[in-house]
């Protein structure tokens, strides 16, 4: 399905080489327009919007300038690529995005030759970026640019302090876009430093420094040591003449900017000017998430992803929550708060997600006992280590698919020392249009492989509160807590606290036919399934909630496979190395060699975007799909 609206210069564009056709003062109305089909497009379809707005002419003086996809851009993250699409051959098919079968919600290489590499995962770029660079020199790729475009948010992952590192020591032309759309890294005021800008950023300086470097190395004067020194000698230079340190020219990438990231005539007139020059830079821009929409320029954090709305007005279309339960993020939220009310040793760790994970809920009424330490997450790990070393008890969320950056720091600073650090894994699962690079289904296997740990699935709202006020008691080691994205299943979530047993799974509904063992909230799913098979088919079906991963509840399993001679294990994550393979070792270790198992969850793949209940129905974790295999399985 194509847009419907037309537009004089986009529909004219199928390619960045229509774009660079077009005079520059035709560029503010194509800016114009993409802004509008994004406003108009994510009205309807839900995705990214505050990012992509903000970094829509940076988008066109980027593809105005550059010879993509000769020259490459390597975008981070991506939430701020949906222009980038539209001007790369994807028009026409923006309206799929982020839904089953149409484009995908982050640059990939295998929709586009103009996505230069996956993306999804904040502070990469830099590193991909640099890669890319040596690879040109070495291959001796003429005038091929390489272009970093990174966020401040993006800044504040250690991948990208250690991109620059290398970056300044390895020979390379990298350029490095600092999208700074809400924290200014290098702040620059005052008449003197929009001197040394406008001198930096001048046709004639470059010039002139171009013409100084080559007659300065036709002497034999410029040598690379002799260069880095000069560098470091103009850094200091101006470090003093701006009374500030400057990081980048600390490190020998030389800084441009800030300058306003909207105005797409500068933008190119500064791009042109560098672009050449040897070596690694960085050019700093402004500019404002939401930009040219009011509602999501005064209010960023909602209209990053705000789903629905009336274009026109700013209202977003919500559902009624009325009678509806609550979103698991908002049980942990609230069930945080109420527990730290009484245990004054428990603290909140977030990697830049305090809203995504409720921990604002406590952030708002101890804000002291909060702290949220940017994208960040290896980092996140750690600093929960230290306070847990010193008796606090850090519950640390970090999204499933983000806790796989802090995998070594789990190992060596929570596990070996068995420090009681709560690890709360949301988003745990399929979390549907955001796509493989997001989806949680690795924890279960990446997990349950490292010693000390404790592993846990709730399978409703009662049980992460169950769950959560356990991990806190004293001296319960590392506690893993995994949840998904979305609802859950009670109206009525604010249960009494108890503490479940470590190690200790429960029986849903007795049977004697067939055995099914779930984890988590697909056991809800299981147990419509097992319904309606047992309606159609004269069969007893037993329903066992696993609840633990690590350890597993042994004297249930013993009297399971005891029992059955058939047994169904059903979980949302991957099979290889998931709660099913953990019950296999165990019915392997055991001698219990007669028991069939089939096992239900994701094989090995990467799964793409859709809607959650798209994505189970493909991967067979659908209520139908399980009743299917469990007819299937009891013949």
């Amino acid at each position: 399905m194509e847009h419907n609206t037309s537009y004089k210069f986009l529909d004219r564009i199928d390619s960045p080489e229509d774009l660079r056709k077009l005079p520059m003062e035709d560029l503010p109305e194509v800016c114009r327009e993409l802004r509008e089909m994004i406003i108009d497009e994510l009205s309807r379809n839900p995705g990214h919007f505050g990012s992509s707005l903000g970094a829509i002419e940076l988008t066109v003086a980027l593809h105005y300038t550059f010879s993509t996809p000769y020259d490459r851009i390597v975008w981070d993250v991506g939430h701020q690529a949906y222009a980038h699409k539209i001007l790369t051959g994807r028009r026409d098919k923006f309206c799929t995005n982020r839904k089953l079968n149409g484009l995908a919600p982050f640059p990939t290489p295998s929709e586009s030759q103009y996505d230069t590499f996956t993306c999804g995962h904040a502070s990469n770029s830099i590193s991909v970026a640099l890669g890319m660079a040596v690879s040109a020199n070495l291959k001796k790729e003429a005038g091929r640019h390489i272009v970093a475009v990174i966020g401040d948010g993006s800044m504040s992952g250690g991948l990208a302090f250690e991109g620059l590192n290398n970056a300044s020591a390895t020979p390379n032309n990298l350029l490095i876009i600092l999208n700074d759309n809400n924290m200014a890294i290098d702040r620059s005021v005052g008449g003197m430093k929009q001197y040394l800008l406008n001198l930096h950023t001048s046709e004639g300086y470059n010039r002139f420094r171009n013409a100084m470097s080559k007659q300065m190395a036709k002497w034999g004067l410029l040598t690379d040591e002799r260069k880095n020194a000069i560098i470091r000698f103009n850094n200091s230079l101006k470090s003093l003449l701006m009374q500030q340190q400057n990081i980048f020219e600390g490190m020998n990438i030389r800084y441009f900017g800030p300058i306003d990231g909207h105005d797409t005539t500068s933008l190119i007139k500064v791009l042109n000017e560098i672009k050449d020059m040897n070596g690694p830079k960085l050019l700093h821009i402004h500019t404002v998430k939401g930009k040219g929409y009011k509602p999501a320029e005064e209010c960023a954090t909602e209209w990053h992803a705000p789903g629905k709305f009336d274009k026109t007005t700013g209202e977003r279309i919500k559902q009624s929550t009325e009678g509806i339960p609550p979103l698991f993020q908002e049980v942990f939220g609230n069930t945080l708060l109420e527990l730290a009310k009484s245990n004054d040793k428990i603290v909140g760790v977030t990697p830049a997600m305090p809203t995504g994970c409720s921990m604002n809920i406590m952030m708002k009424e101890i804000p002291e006992r909060v702290f949220d330490v940017g994208i960040a997450e290896g980092h996140a790990v750690t600093f929960s280590a230290g306070m847990a070393k010193e008796g606090l008890i850090p519950f640390c969320n970090i999204y499933s698919t983000f806790m796989q950056r802090a995998y070594d720091n789990v190992i060596h600073d929570v596990a070996i020392q068995k420090l009681n650090v709560i690890m709360c894994l949301d988003r745990a699962g399929l979390v549907g249009e955001d796509g493989a690079t997001h989806h949680g289904i690795f924890d279960i296997a990446y997990m349950r492989i490292i010693p000390n740990l404790t592993i846990a699935a709730p399978m409703d709202e009662h049980e992460l509160r169950k769950l959560m006020f356990t991990a806190q008691k004293p001296d319960m080691g590392p506690f893993v807590i995994r949840y998904p994205r979305g609802r859950g299943f009670i109206t009525d979530w604010k249960c009494q606290f108890e503490e479940i047993p470590i190690g200790k799974g429960r029986i849903l509904k007795e049977g004697n036919d067939l055995a099914v063992i779930t984890l988590g909230p697909v056991g809800h799913r299981a147990r419509k399934a097992i319904e309606k098979a047992e309606q159609e088919k004269n069969i007893s079906i037993a329903h066992y909630d696993l609840r633990f991963v690590k350890p597993l509840d042994t004297e249930m399993l013993n009297g399971i496979v005891k029992k059955f001679k058939k047994i169904i294990t059903i979980e949302d994550g991957i099979l290889a190395g998931g709660a099913g393979s953990a019950i296999i070792e165990f019915m392997s270790d055991n001698g219990f060699d007669d028991v069939k198992i089939k096992r239900i969850g994701i094989n090995d793949r990467f799964v793409q975007h859709g809607t959650v209940d798209e994505l189970y129905k493909i991967c067979g974790l659908d209520e139908y799909s399980i009743y299917e295999t469990i007819m299937l399985f009891s013949k």
